[in-house]
């Protein structure tokens, strides 16, 4: 795993290109600690920087930037390419220097260019390469958007990164904060793709790749797959093929195939179905007892460690597990703005950053159960949008709405009074936590007429015209991938989950897990992102996911298969902190100072009214208001470790 940069000049050149080439690397210089470089074509029109996490050839052999044997094309690349080897085969008349991917990668480039290979690899990545004899840049990214890459324009160059750090270390490059990407941030508790917190500054989209040259500039980002397209195509098993068995092929095959490193490797392990799915299919796979790591908390509620220690013993793996306590886990808050680089309020980014501060004093390497829920079912709001659905469908709009504003006249505080008056069996067991929030979620589902806008509504913690943000501009499209007309015939169910897999897992899951290893250099791979494990878990009916009522049911079939049963069915946990609660106690005096009614309005962007009730409401107990008040905070430590 590494860090990549890298300027295109047009026209005006910067004064010592090596010069800015060298910050911008150092700036991702925790992103691979091991060997870093700089290359500037003759020309001097392009140069690219490179930070190295060496996993595979850990010979100078595998260094980068790399160039094609051809001289060509020279790129500098961050991920693994799991099916390198398979390619590497095909490419029979190379004279091989090393045994990395980046070579296998830029070689066929070389013979196949960008659009073709591109559909050729698997693997997670983001590069940037340059063709000498087109005098072309392509930048490109992975189908699932695990790896991540920006870019922008300043003064007649184009420039881009793993990280936004990588661009702010351009000498005067100091873009505006978008108002409108604030608005949608404070939405969803990150800022969605295209979009960045920096205006004129973008991500580029999953799967898909970008060419910039003289005299075309730079182009519309072009989609080289589409997740739309594979589950349009998807096909069922053929009769006889058992599910279960077939998966186990499937998984197997991603799993192994993502365990090529010559550093050590490993996987996190909580205990619950995805993980514990992962290494599974991996100690499967090894002679060798799999190293495996849990965080706990002493918190019981929010403790998973004693059921990763049983899966642990179960499957055989070397196992360790870090109990921390609260104060462990606030040491990590005032390091997140520097981590997550832009506005991130997604609460499970510090016990991610633990275990992977964890796991890296043991391995380089470590595998993750991310994207199962997305593929298998595994969220519970999917049944709660179909049950939703089946309301909306017997209430005429006019009764929704009323009910809806009947709902939401009544405040968040209020709600949440009543939910701890009524006695316990008249109040639902999903209201019971965060009643008041819950119930306007509610609200803007009962008044929502189009699927896209349940979705939302679901989602995101607030609504878009709420006064928070200070002229924002108008709204912008719920996801990176607009809603089609296959999207439109498909079930509530299936239609969440593809809805998450274009926003709320590359949004916020890869970018959480991705900043948080990436910033004590460990690498994470996803096995379930495997293209074909996702054809195939999408090629699967409605009850191979769903029975009585608990997703996920062909995956559980399968550990079944290594694992007891109460390991197996027990409900599932999130993986978080009780942010809620400190903020009431040992960071009240650190909420307090951040959001200081001076302070906000002297910053500018959001309305200091707003803020100053909402952080009321909550530290003085009327209401349960974490999601917005962590959204409110983590904007606010960015900004001022931003302006100094």
């Amino acid at each position: 795993m590494c860090g990549v940069c890298g300027v295109f000049q047009s026209g005006r050149r910067m004064a010592d290109l090596t010069s800015v080439l060298e910050d911008m690397t150092d700036a991702l210089r925790h992103r691979g600690p091991d060997y870093s470089d700089i290359w500037v074509a003759p020309s001097g029109e392009v140069g690219f920087g490179h930070s190295r996490l060496a996993i595979v050839d850990l010979s100078q052999a595998g260094s980068q930037p790399m160039s094609s044997a051809n001289g060509r094309w020279t790129i500098t690349y961050n991920g693994e390419i799991y099916n390198s080897d398979f390619l590497r085969d095909r490419l029979p008349s190379v004279r091989w220097r090393g045994h990395s991917d980046t070579e296998v990668l830029v070689e066929h480039i070389s013979r196949h260019g960008v659009p073709e290979t591109l559909r050729a690899i698997k693997g997670m990545f983001a590069f940037g390469c340059w063709d000498a004899k087109e005098s072309e840049l392509w930048l490109a990214r992975d189908r699932f958007g695990e790896k991540p890459l920006y870019y922008g324009q300043h003064r007649g160059a184009v420039v881009f990164g793993s990280e936004l750090k990588a661009l702010r270390a351009v000498p005067d490059f100091n873009p505006d904060i978008d108002r409108q990407a604030l608005a949608e941030y404070f939405r969803w508790t990150n800022v969605p793709s295209p979009m960045t917190i920096y205006e004129g500054v973008h991500k580029l989209p999953p799967a898909h790749y970008l060419c910039v040259s003289d005299r075309a500039g730079v182009s519309d980002p072009e989609p080289y797959w589409s997740v739309l397209d594979v589950v349009g195509s998807a096909l069922s098993l053929p009769d006889g093929v058992d599910t279960v068995d077939h998966l186990e092929t499937v998984l197997d095959d991603a799993v192994h195939s993502q365990m090529i490193s010559d550093v050590p490797l490993g996987a996190f392990l909580s205990g619950g179905v995805d993980s514990s799915s992962v290494v599974a299919s991996m100690q499967r796979r090894s002679s060798d007892p799999v190293r495996t790591f849990t965080i706990g908390f002493s918190e019981a509620s929010y403790d998973e460690s004693g059921y990763a220690a049983e899966v642990a013993a179960a499957l055989g793996t070397d196992h360790t597990d870090l109990v921390v306590s609260p104060d462990d886990a606030m040491q990590v808050i005032p390091d997140l703005p520097r981590v997550f680089d832009e506005p991130f309020a997604d609460s499970s980014q510090i016990p991610t950053y633990l275990v992977s501060q964890m796991a890296r004093e043991h391995v380089t390497v470590a595998l993750s159960g991310d994207g199962a829920d997305e593929l298998f079912g595994g969220y519970d709001r999917y049944q709660q949008v179909e049950r939703l659905d089946r309301l909306r469908r017997v209430l005429p709009g006019s009764i929704r709405r009323a009910l809806g504003s009947t709902v939401e006249r009544l405040p968040v505080d209020s709600w949440d009074r009543l939910g701890r008056l009524l006695p316990r069996p008249m109040v639902p067991s999903g209201l019971r936590h965060r009643t008041g929030y819950r119930m306007h979620k509610v609200a803007r589902l009962l008044v929502a007429d189009e699927a896209q806008d349940a979705y939302a509504s679901l989602m995101s913690i607030q609504g878009q015209s709420d006064g928070l943000v200070i002229a924002p501009l108008e709204s912008v499209p719920e996801s990176a991938e607009p809603l089609t007309s296959k999207m439109e015939s498909m079930a509530p169910f299936e239609r969440a989950m593809l809805l998450d897999t274009l926003s709320y897992l590359p949004g916020d899951l890869l970018t959480k897990v991705d900043r948080a290893s990436m910033a004590v250099g460990l690498e994470v791979r996803a096995p379930f992102l495997d293209p074909d494990l996702f054809r195939f878990a999408w090629g699967l009916p409605h009850d191979h996911r769903v029975r009585k009522r608990q997703g996920k049911w062909v995956l559980r079939e399968l550990l079944r298969r290594s694992l007891p049963d109460h390991l197996i069915d027990r409900p599932k946990m999130g993986f978080g902190v009780p942010i809620g609660h400190w903020l009431r106690g040992p960071l009240r005096s650190w909420a307090d100072e951040l959001l200081d009614p001076a302070l906000v309005k002297e910053q500018g962007f959001l309305d200091p009214t707003v803020v100053r009730q909402r952080w009321t409401t909550h530290r003085d107990g009327q209401a349960d208001l974490t999601f917005q008040v962590w959204s409110l905070l983590m904007f606010q430590a960015w900004l001022v470790e931003e302006t100094g």
